[in-house]
Order: C-alpha cells, then sequence, then structure tokens
C-alpha cells in the first residue's frame, strides 16, 4: 500500500522544495565523449551517428564500440566518430564502457552513454550542459519512443512514462534523484570510474549498481526533461519476453540495494537516499497491481475496512499513472492500447516464470527499427 501511495507522497513534499531551474549551458566547451554500444547488430548505427552529427553542440567525439560485430562495412565520413572493435567478445555494457574510455582520444571531462537503437535530440548535449553546470555530475535525459507501431509498443511507452514520471521527475524534485535508464545518461568521467572501474558486472542492471554508487557517494541525479533520446519499444511477442525476463531477473537480483539504501539513510540520515530506497524497493508494475488486487479480494472477507483503503490507494495509482500520461502528452494510440494491458500482463507473467534463465536465453535485446517516428 505504501508503495502505491507514495506517487501522491512524493508530489506532496514537492510543493514544499524551492524550486531549481536549470538556466541556459555555461560551460559551452566542456568535452564530451559519447559512447555508443552496439552488441552483434549494427544495422541502426547509421541513424544513431547521424542524428549525433546533427546536435547543436560540437565538443565531443563518438565512441562505438561494436562487440561481437561485423564491422567490415561499417564507416563514417567524420573525424568525430571512432569505431573500436574489441578482440574479444565482452557482452558486457560496462566492459564496453570501460573499452571505450581505455581508448579516449584524449581526456574527456563527461560522457554520456547510447544505446545502438536511440536517435538524439539536437539540443540533448545542450540541456545536459545545463545541469552539469549547476553542479550535478550525474545527469539522466528522457527515453521517448521511437516506434509505436503496435499495441506492444505503445503499452510498453505507457509503462515508462508512468517511470519516467514517478522516478525521475517527482523523485527529482522532491530532493531526491532521478533513476537511471540505461541510456540517455551522462557524468563527469571521474564519477564513473569511481562508480564502476573495479566492477565486474555480467547480464543486465548494470545502471541499478552505477545509481546506487552515485548516491552512495553522496552524489544525486539530475533528471533533464528536455534532454531527449528517442528509444526503441518492444513490438514483438518473443522480443518482450526475453526483454522484460531480464529486467524481472535483474529487480530480484539487485532489490538488496534498495534494503542497503534504506539502512544507510537512517543511519546517516539523507533525505536523497532515503526517498530513493523505497523507489528501488518497489516490484515491476504488475506485480505492485496484481498484489495490491490480491491484498484487496482478501480483504473484502477478513477485514473490510482494510479493502476500502486498498481500493482508495489504488485509485490514487491510477489516477497518477493518467496524469503522468497526460503531463508527457503520449500519443493517442497509447492510451487506446490500455485496452490490450491484460494481454502485455500475461507475457510478463511468461516472463516472470523465464526470469531465472533471463540472461542464458538472451543478453541483449534485439532492434528491429531504423528509423526516426
Amino acid at each position: 500500500m505504501i508503495q502505491l501511495l507514495m506517487p501522491l507522497f512524493l508530489s506532496v513534499l514537492r510543493l514544499f522544495r524551492r524550486k531549481s531551474k536549470a538556466g541556459h549551458a555555461i560551460s559551452s566547451s566542456a568535452d564530451y565523449a559519447i559512447i555508443v554500444t552496439a552488441y552483434q547488430q549494427t544495422e541502426q548505427l547509421s541513424s544513431v551517428v547521424d542524428s549525433i552529427l546533427e546536435l547543436d553542440y560540437k565538443n565531443y567525439l563518438v565512441y562505438i564500440v561494436a562487440d561481437d560485430c561485423d564491422v567490415a562495412g561499417l564507416a563514417f565520413n567524420s573525424e568525430k566518430v571512432i569505431v573500436l572493435r574489441p578482440p574479444q567478445v565482452l557482452a558486457s555494457n560496462v566492459k564496453s564502457h570501460f573499452y571505450a574510455i581505455e581508448h579516449f582520444r584524449r581526456s574527456h571531462e563527461r560522457l554520456t552513454i547510447i544505446d545502438s537503437d536511440n536517435l538524439v535530440d539536437r539540443a540533448y548535449l545542450t540541456e545536459l550542459n545545463a545541469f552539469f553546470d549547476m553542479g550535478y555530475q550525474a545527469v539522466q535525459g528522457v527515453r521517448k519512443a521511437k516506434n509505436l507501431d503496435t499495441q506492444y509498443a505503445c503499452l510498453d511507452e505507457a509503462g515508462d512514462t508512468y517511470y519516467r514520471f514517478i522516478d525521475r521527475k517527482l523523485l527529482f524534485e522532491a530532493g531526491s534523484s532521478a533513476a537511471l535508464s540505461g541510456s540517455g545518461m551522462a557524468f563527469t568521467t571521474a564519477l564513473y570510474r569511481q562508480c564502476l572501474a573495479h566492477s565486474e558486472l555480467k547480464g543486465a542492471g548494470f545502471d541499478k549498481v552505477l545509481q546506487y554508487e552515485v548516491l552512495s557517494r553522496n552524489h544525486s541525479i539530475a533528471f533533464a526533461e528536455q534532454a531527449i533520446v528517442y528509444d526503441e519499444k518492444t513490438s514483438r511477442t518473443g522480443q518482450l519476453v526475453k526483454q522484460r525476463s531480464r529486467w524481472i531477473n535483474t529487480w530480484f537480483k539487485y532489490a538488496y540495494l534498495g534494503l542497503k539504501m534504506f539502512i544507510s539513510a537512517i543511519y546517516k540520515p539523507s533525505v536523497n537516499r532515503l526517498l530513493f530506497s523505497f523507489m528501488l524497493l518497489r516490484p515491476p508494475l504488475f506485480i505492485l497491481t496484481g498484489t495490491a488486487i490480491f491484498c484487496m479480494a482478501i480483504n473484502i472477507f477478513i477485514i473490510p475496512w482494510l479493502a476500502v483503503l486498498w481500493v482508495a490507494s489504488g485509485c490514487v495509482f491510477f489516477g497518477i499513472f493518467a496524469y503522468a500520461l497526460y503531463y508527457f502528452n503520449v500519443d493517442r494510440g497509447v492510451y487506446l492500447s490500455l485496452l490490450s494491458a491484460p494481454k502485455f500482463i500475461f507475457y510478463q507473467m511468461l516472463a516472470l516464470v523465464r526470469a531465472r534463465r533471463a540472461n542464458q536465453l538472451s543478453v541483449a535485446t534485439e532492434h528491429y527499427h531504423d528509423k526516426k517516428d
């Protein structure tokens, strides 16, 4: 019930905080390394590179880490783009990132991580800069849907919009930190090295460990609402099940970090870590809502007044969910896709069954959309 009401609490809490808005970037000369990771698939690299080269910011180099990829036909007509092919298969986001760092052509002040299926908005680096110039060393941007071609993609965007509103916007504005998304995020190079230089992470979930390490060092992760990357949403059943299996596996694997952060926030009081720990301990949405419905049904026969509280909490949850979709002005198709939510939940249940073997079933999500919608 606490998790259902948490968004309402954050909404109230942010009203009592003095809002600080990012201004125009001051450090326009800050040097960025844009790390693009690709695993086995290179079909979309030309699109992501084209979007990067159209940025309204010029002080950067692009490092493409083509892990286990055929790079024979991979060539770009720009000195800003460096293609790296590790001699051995890495099959790890963190290893790919550090492979790029080890091959930096110059000492970059900041780095940002982009997936091979992403496209970046022209103002992406400029918007990130505004928050770095306010003193933040870690910034998370927005990942918007690149494709809304199926009901699955629309439902994926609906869920992502909710997380974007609660786990990034509300958390940050309430005095905590924005949750990391895996891409569309940026750090000072020094902080990224400190957090993961000695990590041996395998499989999905590096962003969960990374955000834990950032907050453990008493830093906050800013939310740059106008720093936008366009991300491919799941559009096929097999793609959905494999991806959700990895995500669910990751939540169970790293849920203990939420407990550790909660204890540390009590022992050494920190609003930043305390609020963030509640987010880390929250299960995936389909598990949260399913558990709430089960508890409500049971309490109808055991403690009726408690069932009323569950209903009220559910109404608050769905009300804020609806407001999140409204706030980010999602496509009409996203609203219509909610009618197919039961089917989407079924496939997530199937993913839950397969979660234990998720990293054996697949290492990365397959991509199919080589276009900007």
